[in-house]
């Protein structure tokens, strides 16, 4: 009795981290945040699919310039034709009746001079790629808030589990000992029953925690695609960082800069005036220089009468030719008003896009802010549970305290342990959900973090 009962209140005393590690000492092999999230970047549909989106734009991209640069065609053609013709002079009559082929070919170029509206593309594109790029800015940072809350929500039900298996180990500590006391006429049949309640209790959240870890490892499989995953645990000396910047304000001027929501939104509204500048260029002229090689060739004659032998010919021309649209039905107006109004939303769109992420900012900021406090003050909840239980142990020992209060403290020691597990894994998810909200975030945030983890 007396060396288990000192050997749990070693186990007791603990410090959070070393129980995890103890938990989960005979795992090898385990991977680090940063391997996690390098098998998620090859492997997640999501990400993979705003790859292969940024991929296409840079193609699409590329196709802009075409409207600038020369079109050159080569075209030949074979035509079989049958001429007839009848002529009266005088009293005579003369007929002709023959057939002859004729031969084409020959290659034609043209370059736009001045054409607004091709400019205007070839600049949509470019934007169009800011756009595309500043997507899969936000599905990259996107997947590593992914992969961390998984990784740490694996971290935290292997915790809770721990911590629910030591409570139950501690409950039938307890629940042996009012056994043992019932014997011998020292406490009374309420004691036992409650320590049986209270054991049949822990062993329901048991399941649930075992559940609880199976999902939660089922998840982060999913997302990385390999079985058998095993997350590093916190190192024993791990200390979080602190709330980074001077304030939420210094985040929000960040992001209104670099964000890629904010971006995404600049560069539509950038797309958009493009196009009004497209319809408008509807009511300009346009100027383009032609060059041509072309080559005729005749046999068996030609339409003419006296043509009867195979001639060929050959016309080589360059030149400039001017088209000025003069009515077009009102389309080039009725146009011109509907990508104003659409310019007048992408305008609007950019406005929302900026309130929204500062205010995402400034959530995460206060959020984070929050959670550290929560950290310091479950610390502090855990030395005074800790403390309690011991006290109400030894008085339940000299007949001051009854069973049920044991099987309380207890119970508060344990809730408050995972409840402080918990608030430190989400104060480190917090710090890239910040940076994110903010539009900072990168894949090197994730070595600090992983510096915490056992190697």
């Amino acid at each position: 009795m007396s060396n288990n009962h000192s050997t749990f209140t070693l186990f007791q005393r603990l410090p959070l981290a070393m129980l995890v590690s103890l938990a989960f000492a005979s795992t090898s092999q385990a991977q680090s945040l940063v391997d996690m999230y390098d098998m998620a970047k090859g492997y997640d549909a999501g990400y993979q699919s705003a790859k292969s989106q940024y991929e296409a734009n840079l193609a699409k991209a590329d196709q802009g310039k075409a409207a600038l640069l020369p079109t050159v065609g080569l075209g030949a053609g074979a035509t079989r034709s049958n001429f007839e013709a009848h002529a009266i002079n005088g009293s005579s009559f003369t007929a002709q009746d023959r057939s002859y082929t004729t031969q084409t070919a020959g290659i034609n170029a043209t370059q736009p001079l001045y054409r607004p509206a091709n400019l205007a593309t070839y600049q949509q594109s470019q934007k169009g790629l800011d756009a595309a790029r500043a997507t899969l800015l936000q599905a990259e940072q996107d997947l590593i808030v992914r992969t961390s809350q998984a990784y740490f929500d694996v971290l935290g039900a292997q915790d809770s589990l721990t911590f629910v298996k030591a409570q139950k180990s501690a409950v039938a500590e307890q629940l042996a000992s009012a056994k043992r006391n019932f014997d011998v006429g020292t406490a009374t049949i309420t004691d036992t029953r409650e320590a049986q309640a209270r054991f049949d209790l822990v062993t329901a959240q048991q399941i649930a925690a075992e559940n609880d870890l199976n999902v939660k490892t089922v998840a982060l499989e999913l997302l990385v695609g390999k079985t058998g995953m095993t997350p590093s645990v916190l190192t024993t000396s791990a200390v979080l960082p602190q709330a980074p910047g001077a304030g939420p304000q210094e985040w929000i001027a960040q992001s209104e800069q670099i964000h890629p929501g904010i971006q995404q939104a600049k560069a539509n509204l950038e797309i958009a005036k493009l196009e009004t500048e497209k319809a408008e260029a509807g009511h300009k002229p346009t100027v383009d220089f032609t060059l041509g090689y072309n080559v005729q060739k005749n046999i068996n004659g030609a339409a003419t009468v006296f043509a009867s032998s195979q001639n060929q010919a050959t016309v080589t021309s360059a030149g400039v030719s001017l088209n000025v649209p003069i009515f077009a039905g009102f389309a080039t107006q009725n146009r011109v008003r509907e990508t104003l109004a659409l310019e007048d939303k992408a305008r609007n769109d950019l406005e929302g896009a900026q309130r929204q992420v500062a205010q995402a900012t400034r959530t995460a900021y206060l959020g984070l802010q929050s959670g550290l406090g929560q950290v310091k003050a479950l610390e502090a909840a855990e030395a005074s549970s800790q403390a309690a239980l011991d006290a109400n142990k030894l008085g339940y020992q000299v007949g001051v305290r009854i069973n049920i209060d044991v099987l309380n403290s207890q119970s508060q020691l344990y809730q408050t342990k995972r409840d402080l597990a918990k608030a430190r894994y989400d104060v480190l998810v917090g710090q890239l959900k910040l940076r994110q909200a903010s539009g900072t975030l990168k894949a090197e945030d994730l070595q600090s973090i992983n510096a915490l983890l056992q190697k």
